[in-house]
This record gives structure tokens, sequence and C-alpha cells, in this order.
């Protein structure tokens, strides 16, 4: 049996119906019961809670050979970092109290360090609870920025016929595809192949800028002359308060992409790191959700 936190989510439902595809015993967790009835019919056991509470999970990880966890925050939380750590702090006890030995856990680059870097803090944070645990075998994954962030952006290019964001529009970063990522997962999930702490990032094909991809997908929408605005910190930050985030995650958030604009956070490229779905085809899907708007 494998649980999966988030099985609704970016990550989590592609790892949890791969794992079923595998032909895997799934146990997935979800705040969502009519979000989970998909993967109910898939064949998971699916169980619906609340993630700050360490009693639920620890129902839910007791008995798994291995377990995917994240911190599946809501960015509309009064304090984002306070909640990154209670959630944190509910996953770490589960896992002590219910004596799994395998773990995968979602973190972020950048995780590494304690500096501050606003929503990645919250990251390292929990990484170092997770390392505390005597007896359990430990995969960090640390992947960048997901392809699937830029769903954010449809309703301002509807709307405003702009893209934009906070981060300098030609700094080529590291972006991944959430499906190489549930790939890297799902198959530690099932093979727990590996003793101790072991680290993993996930950095997609090839370096992009925001720049880059804002033309891309405004190829694939036919408006090849969509462009990039980069935004001040402040109004990156109103612009998020404004789509109902909290002030709390707008700044942390801010906090980061200031992190990426100054190279505090300074990936390095790799053979292993690097993961095959290219923005391209993301970009696909992207545009089929853009014109169902």
């Amino acid at each position: 049996m494998i649980t999966v936190m988030g099985a609704t989510g970016n990550t989590g439902k592609k790892i949890a119906e791969a794992l079923l595809k595998a032909g895997e015993k799934v146990r997935a967790l979800g705040r969502s019961e009519s979000k989970l009835a998909e993967l109910k019919r898939a064949g998971a056991e699916v169980v619906n809670g609340d993630t700050n509470d360490a009693v639920f999970l620890t129902k839910a990880f007791r008995g798994a050979d291995a377990v995917y966890t994240l911190l599946p925050t809501d960015p509309r939380a009064a304090d984002y970092r306070a909640e990154q750590d209670r959630q944190g702090e509910a996953i770490a006890k589960a896992i002590r109290e219910s004596g799994v030995r395998y773990v995968v856990a979602l973190s972020s680059m950048g995780a590494d360090s304690s500096q501050g870097h606003g929503v990645i803090a919250g990251m390292h944070a929990q990484e170092e609870r997770l390392k505390k645990i005597d007896g359990m075998n430990l995969l960090l994954l640390r992947p960048v920025s997901f392809f699937e962030n830029f769903y954010g952006s449809l309703a301002l290019i509807k709307q405003e016929g702009i893209n934009g964001d906070s981060v300098t529009a030609d700094l080529a970063v590291p972006m991944v595809a959430t499906r190489d990522i549930a790939d890297a997962a799902a198959k530690a999930l099932k093979t727990r192949d590996w003793k101790g702490v072991i680290v993993r990032e996930l950095f997609g094909p090839r370096d992009i800028s925001y720049s880059e991809a804002t033309r891309i997908l405004g190829e694939k929408i036919g408006k090849p002359d969509l462009q990039y605005v980069q935004f001040s910190y402040d109004d990156q930050i109103k612009a998020l308060v404004q789509a109902q985030f909290s002030e709390s995650f707008a700044r942390l958030y801010v906090e980061m992409t200031r992190a990426f604009n100054e190279g505090t956070i300074n990936p390095a490229r790799t053979r292993e790191n690097t993961t095959p779905t290219r923005f391209e085809d993301f970009a696909d899907d992207w545009a089929s959700a853009y014109d169902a708007m």
C-alpha cells in the first residue's frame, strides 16, 4: 500500500494514477470527497480529511509501505508561513507515529538554504523536520517552478492581453512539468531502493525566461505578439491580493521572486536533474484551457 497526499492536486493525482496503472494499491488523501471520486473509480482507497490533523494523517499513513508528502498550504491563509509549519509538524508527527519507513517529500529548489527565500523557507523547515526522524528513508524532490503555474495567468491574458509577474523578463530559469515530478515520485515509491536521505533536483529540459514562455504561449493561442510585463514587487503584491491571495502569501511570493532575480537562488543544471517534458508540449494543454474560457 502506498499513501499519496494531495491526491487531487498537480502532482499527487498524477502519482496516484501512475501507481494504480502499475498495479499498486493506493490510498489517496484529499480534502474533498467529490474530487477524490475519480481515483476511487480507478481503484484507489480514498480518504478525505484535514491535513493539519496529525491523528488523521497517522491513520492514513499507518500500514503503508511508502508515503508521498507535500505541504498543501492554502495561499489564502492569513499567516502562510505559520500554516506551513502547522502542516509540516502534523506530517512529521504522523510519520513518526505510523512507523512508515519510506517517504518521498515534495520540496523545492533553494530549500537547502536557511536564508529567507519566501515560500521556500517553509520547505527548508520541513526538510529539516523530516531529516530528524529516525529509521526513515527520505527522498527529497526539489523541483523548480511548475509549467502549470502559467494556468494562473489565463485570466490576466484573457482580460488584459498581457502576461505579467515580478520575475525579470529575460532571466532564464529552470521550469518543469508536473508529470516529470510525478514520474520521479512514482518510480521511487514503487522501488523503494534507497537508504537514508537522498536529494533529487528536477529542472525540466532547459532554462527558459518568462518573456520566451509568454511568446510560446501567445503563439499557441494565435497571439504571437503577446507581451510579458515585469511588475514591480509592490504591484505584484497588490495583484495577488486582488486575486484573493493573502497578503502574507503575496509578500512571501515576492520575496522568492526577488531571490531569483538577484541570483540568491542560483540553480546548476546537470544531466541528472534534466527532465524530458518540453514547455512547448505543456503549452498545447494550456492553450486548450485558454480556448475553453
